[in-house]
C-alpha cells in the first residue's frame, strides 16, 4: 500500500510509520518539525520504501499517485507546546483534518484521525467510554487542543456520512516510549529527565490526579488492527492501569535509583483530576488490550533516554 502519515517527525507518527515500512508499505511522511523531531525522519530515511515531504499539514498538500491511506497525527499534543503554537494546533486539528479528508476523498483512501483521550476533558465519568461526552471548558487554557480534536472528529465522522469517507477514529490515552521528545513537557519526560539529572521531581497539586499510561508499542497494535476493520465511531486505545501522580514519580525514582526528594507546585488551570479508559469497545472490536507491563516500559523508555545524554535536558515540567 501507499500510506500519507502528518506528523511523521513526531513520536508515534515515526513508530507508525516504520511499523508500515516493516510491512513492506510505501510511506509519505509529512512534517513541518514544530514539534517533531528531524532524528526521526532521518531513522525513517534508511528505508527505501520512506519519502519525506516537509510541509505545514494545516495547508492542502499536493501528492501525486495513488494514496491508500491518509493518516493524520500531525499537531502539538503537550500543554507547553500547544499553549506556545496555539492557532498553529487549531488551524492543524481544523483545517488540516479538512484539507486531509479532501484528499482522502480525491484518492479514494481509508482516513484515520488520531484523536485524544483529552476530548473528555476533566471527566466526571469514570473510566471514560466512548460514549461519554466530556467536561471540556470551551475557553481554557487546555481547550486549544481539546476543542481542535473535538471538532476534528466532528469533522471526520461528517465527511463519512456526507461523502461516504472510509474512516477511523482513535482516542489516545497517555503513551510513552522511545522518541518521545526530551522537552515536550510531559509529565513521564519531565520525571525521567529530573531524575536521571539528579534533580527533585516536581508534582503539580498534592499528585492524587491520575493518568494511565501505555506503551507505545501497544497503541501502534491497536491502530493497525482497527485500520483493518470497518468501523467508523471512535475507538478508545490506552492502558487501564491507573497511576496516581505520586505513583508514577516514585515507580520511575525507583528505576532511575533516584533518592531526591518530591518538589510540589500548583496545579495547572483545568489539569484533569482523573483519567482512565474503558477498553471495552477496542477489546471487542479488535482483540485488543496493552501487553507491556508499565515498569517495563517505563524501563526501556529510560534506557533510551540514557543513550540521549539526558543531563543535558531542560524541560519545563507538566502534567
Amino acid at each position: 500500500m501507499r500510506i500519507l502519515i502528518t506528523g511523521a517527525a513526531g513520536f508515534l507518527g515515526s513508530h507508525l510509520s516504520e511499523r508500515l515500512l516493516l510491512e513492506g508499505h510505501q510511506v509519505i511522511g509529512v512534517d513541518d518539525f514544530s514539534s517533531g523531531q528531524p532524528r526521526n525522519i532521518e531513522l525513517l530515511s534508511q528505508h527505501a520504501q520512506f519519502h519525506f515531504v516537509q510541509a505545514d499539514a494545516s495547508k492542502p498538500l499536493q501528492i501525486a499517485g495513488p494514496l491508500d491511506w491518509v493518516m493524520h497525527f500531525a499537531s502539538p499534543a503537550s500543554p507547553p507546546r500547544y499553549l506556545k503554537l496555539p492557532i498553529q494546533t487549531l488551524l492543524v486539528n481544523g483545517e488540516g483534518t479538512r484539507h486531509l479528508l479532501d484528499l482522502a476523498v480525491e484518492k479514494g483512501a481509508r482516513f484515520f484521525l488520531a484523536s485524544t483521550s483529552e476530548v473528555y476533558g476533566d471527566p466526571l465519568v469514570h473510566p471514560q467510554p466512548e460514549t461519554y461526552w466530556g467536561n471540556v471548558n470551551p475557553v481554557g487554557p487546555r481547550s486549544i487542543y481539546d476543542e481542535g480534536k473535538r471538532y476534528a472528529e466532528t469533522l471526520t465522522v461528517a465527511y463519512q456520512q456526507a461523502k461516504g469517507v472510509s474512516t477511523r477514529i482513535i482516542r489516545i490515552f497517555n503513551t510513552y516510549g522511545p522518541r518521545m521528545d526530551a522537552e515536550d513537557g510531559r509529565v513521564v519526560t519531565n520525571f525521567i529527565s529530573q531524575a536521571l539529572r539528579g534533580l527533585p521531581l516536581t508534582i503539580y497539586g498534592d499528585g492524587s490526579q491520575t493518568r494511565s499510561f501505555q506503551y507505545v508499542d501497544d497503541l501502534i497494535e491497536g491502530i493497525r488492527r482497527l485500520m483493518e476493520v470497518e468501523y467508523h465511531q471512535p475507538v478508545n486505545l490506552g492502558n487501564p492501569e491507573e497511576y496516581t501522580m505520586l505513583q508514577l514519580a516514585e515507580l520511575i525514582q525507583e528505576l532511575v535509583g533516584s533518592r531526591m526528594p518530591l518538589e510540589h507546585k500548583p496545579l495547572p488551570q483545568d489539569d484533569p483530576r482523573q483519567r482512565r479508559p474503558d477498553i471495552s469497545r477496542a477489546k471487542a472490536l479488535l482483540g485488543w488490550e496493552p501487553r507491556v507491563p508499565v515498569r517495563e516500559g517505563l524501563a526501556r523508555t529510560i534506557a533510551y533516554f540514557r543513550d540521549l545524554q539526558c543531563a543535558d535536558w531542560h524541560p519545563e515540567a507538566r502534567s
